[in-house]
């Protein structure tokens, strides 16, 4: 038992906090972790407009053109199967406009981002 109790003071001790990149991926570094920011963000956008219009399941499913399981899928931010441009497309397909801005390069050296923010 002592042991045990050694071992989780050991765990907490090896416990290092380190601030966040905003992008929860690229801190896992995961591959394309951009890509994956991007769609979530989009997601969260979709569902929002989804709950904001009260369209069940099935009629979402007939306004974007796909089957019930794919806004399931969406829904649950399973995002596996759609591309940001798809994600993109159903946005517009909910009469939402969707504003792409490009900006010059930063004075950072890091590389350029992509962020989503719903109004």
């Amino acid at each position: 038992m002592r042991e045990a109790a050694k071992m989780k003071v050991k765990e907490k001790d090896d416990l290092r906090i380190r601030a966040s990149s905003g992008n929860v991926f690229a801190d896992l570094q995961l591959k394309n972790a951009g890509e994956k920011q991007t769609k979530v963000q989009l997601a969260v956008a979709l569902n929002r407009v989804l709950d904001q219009t009260g369209l069940s399941q099935a009629e979402a499913a007939r306004r974007l053109s796909v089957n019930q399981p794919k806004i399931s899928a969406l829904r649950n931010y399973k995002l596996a199967g759609f591309s940001v441009e798809r994600l993109i497309g159903f946005v517009t397909a909910l009469s939402c406009d969707v504003d792409i801005v490009i900006r010059g390069k930063s004075r950072s050296s890091r590389p350029g981002r992509v962020l989503v923010r719903a109004a």
